[in-house]
Formats: C-alpha cells, sequence, structure tokens
C-alpha cells in the first residue's frame, strides 16, 4: 500500500482523479443513462416526459449562489448554482478521488514542488501535476429540485426509534406517500434499458434473482475502493421491514452468487468485503451494498447499514424478525420523516393533511 504521509522530504500530492459527469434527479425522472466515453462517464436523466442529453465541455457557464456543504475529510464541497445557458437550480459536486496506484510514478515524474515548511527530517510541499493527472470527479444535478438541495445541504442528524408500530402508522405510509415514478431508473436497469453494458452479474429468476453493478460511487479503478449494488428482480420488496423468511432463498442467493462474482472478476475475497442493507434507503426497492473493507463508504455507520448476513441469521430466528422488532436509524432535519416521528403522538394511525402535503412538496 502506498502511503499517504512519507517522512524525509515527503510529497503532498494531488489525487489523480478521473472525471464523472452525472446528471441526476432521484425524484422527478424516469430515465437514467449512462455511457462510458474515454474515461469520464456521462449521464444524462430527463424528466418523465422529456429525455434530453448533453454533455459538458467545461463549468465556465455555472454562477455558484451558495456552498451546501463540505468535507476536509472527503475533500468534497456542494455547489448550488445556475447554469447560464439553462433554465434551473443546478448542483455541482466536486470530489477529489484516491490515488491510483499504477500512474502514480507518471504523477511523481511529471510534478513540480514548491517547500511549504521543514522541520528535522519532516518536509511538507505543496505539489503541482500536470494537468491529465489533475483532474476532478464532477457530478451535476439539473435541474435540482428543492429536495436535492435539502439533501446536500448540510444538515444536523437525528436518531429515530421505530417500533412496529411507529412504522405502520409513519413510515409506511410515507413510503406508500411517494411517486412511483421515482423508481423508473431501477425498473430501467432491470428490463435493460439503462446500463446493461455496466452490468457485472444478472440473475433473471423472478423471485431470487437480481442485477450486480459498480455503484457510480466507485470509479472502477482501483478494488482498495470497490462499490458494487446488486437490485433484486422482485419489486414488491422495500425495505428490510417486508423482509421475512419467505424470502431466505432471495438473500441466501444475494450472499453467495455476488461475493462469488466479484471474486471472480475483480479478485476480492469476501473475507475483504462488506455486504450490508440501509434502513431507511435512498430508495425504496431492496437493494444490497458491497464494498471493500478498505473504503470508508458512506453510509456504513451504525444506524443506518445492516449486515446482510445478521439480517439472513435474524429471519432465521425469528421468521417475521423486522415485523415485531424495534429499529433505530438516523434522519436529516429536513427530511419529512423526522416531522413525522417528532409529531407522531399527533398521527393517530396515519398522517394528517398537513402531513402528506409536505411529503408532496
Amino acid at each position: 500500500m502506498l502511503k499517504r504521509r512519507i517522512a524525509v522530504h515527503s510529497v503532498i500530492l494531488l489525487a489523480y482523479i478521473t472525471f464523472e459527469h452525472r446528471m441526476e434527479d432521484a425524484n422527478e425522472s424516469v430515465h437514467k443513462k449512462q455511457k462510458m466515453e474515454h474515461n469520464a462517464v456521462i449521464a444524462g436523466e430527463a424528466s418523465s416526459t422529456n429525455s434530453t442529453e448533453r454533455s459538458l465541455k467545461n463549468f465556465s457557464s455555472f454562477r455558484v449562489d451558495r456552498v451546501l456543504n463540505e468535507s476536509a475529510r472527503s475533500k468534497t464541497i456542494f455547489l448550488l448554482g445556475q447554469f447560464s445557458d439553462k433554465e434551473g437550480d443546478g448542483i455541482l459536486i466536486l470530489e477529489k478521488t484516491p490515488f491510483n496506484k499504477s500512474t502514480v510514478s507518471n504523477v511523481l515524474s511529471n510534478c513540480s514542488a514548491e517547500l511549504q515548511m521543514q522541520n528535522d527530517i519532516y518536509g511538507s510541499y505543496q505539489a503541482f501535476p500536470r494537468s491529465e493527472y489533475n483532474a476532478i470527479k464532477a457530478t451535476v444535478i439539473h435541474p435540482a429540485t428543492s429536495k436535492h438541495t435539502a439533501k446536500y445541504t448540510a444538515q444536523k442528524h437525528f436518531m429515530i426509534v421505530e417500533s412496529p408500530e411507529d412504522y405502520k402508522k409513519i413510515t409506511q405510509y410515507y413510503i406508500n406517500s411517494l411517486p412511483q415514478f421515482s423508481m423508473q431508473w431501477v425498473y430501467n436497469i432491470l428490463d435493460h434499458k439503462s446500463e446493461a453494458e455496466r452490468i457485472v452479474y444478472e440473475d433473471l429468476d423472478k423471485d431470487t434473482g437480481f442485477v450486480l453493478l459498480p455503484d457510480l460511487k466507485w470509479d472502477c479503478k482501483q478494488v482498495e475502493d470497490l462499490y458494487m449494488v446488486a437490485i433484486v428482480q422482485r419489486r414488491d420488496i422495500r425495505s428490510i421491514r417486508d423482509l421475512n423468511d419467505k424470502h431466505l432463498p432471495l438473500l441466501r442467493n444475494l450472499q453467495s452468487s455476488c461475493l462469488k462474482a466479484i471474486e471472480e472478476k475483480y479478485k476480492v475475497t469476501s473475507h475483504q468485503l462488506k455486504a450490508y442493507i440501509h434502513y431507511q434507503p435512498s430508495y425504496y426497492h431492496l437493494h444490497v451494498h458491497f464494498t471493500h473493507l478498505h473504503y470508508e463508504a458512506p453510509g456504513t455507520e451504525s444506524g443506518r447499514a445492516h449486515l446482510l448476513a445478521e439480517v439472513i441469521s435474524n429471519i432465521e430466528l425469528l421468521s417475521d424478525y423486522y415485523q415485531r422488532s424495534t429499529i433505530q436509524f438516523t434522519v436529516t432535519e429536513q427530511s419529512p420523516l423526522y416531522d413525522l416521528f417528532m409529531n407522531r403522538d399527533n398521527a393517530n394511525g396515519g398522517l394528517s393533511q398537513g402531513d402528506a402535503a409536505r411529503i408532496a412538496v
């Protein structure tokens, strides 16, 4: 492993990064398409009535209104603004990705350096790689809705305790209130209308089948950053709350087949992988995440990730475990579920008209 901090006149380098441009609308679009061109991933996504696609040559037309969020740890910044030649708000996400071991020698041999500080055996430098080794990963969401803005704005997080009764009265009602077309991009993948070329493994069985493909967070360059997602063929399982003993064949197939497929293609063994299910998920169609243990993937913390092996074990012990258990999860203060659970005493068996109206916005 390449050490990122080197004593004795160490050089601090900017990461060599691939460029990714993805135009995404997770709640209001029904079409998602992605194509590979050189080392860039350019995706165009449109609304439920039209599909338009145009790749950007630069970002000179983007005018920044404000910074929604930033992270020094992940070296990511989230910007809200507008494109001068397009209507509506847009969100631009800029991210530095890890070093690529196969090209780091080229980065070093084509890089100037300026000394910032010297103290005994420790040296700190500002390094300037050539432009081809100094790209950044860029994600574009346009047009961006108020929900996108809220999603990427820095917010406080809260821990919610959801009893089985809370799920029936609040969460389930909330899920049922979500627009059906928000899942169309998932169905496009399952139906091979989009991203068919990215599928690594597929099982077409209507009950136990799934598709396995790289998550867009992974540029497929280094296996240490591996991030795969398995999306089930069934369309009636929205979260772990729906799982019971009848779904054990599906879950076991996901566990064994995905781990085998990943090992065969990427030479990463099951002992180097973490398989988990999010609750609450980012979209309500059952899917399983597979990430390399070396990769600090978002959403792996307690209160979000449930290990697949433990989900299987819990259902083997009690067939309706997830219908009877109390589950804790985290939400942001802008999440509709935050307001609903803060007012759970007024839920009275369902959502009020005011709550339902807030969901629809």
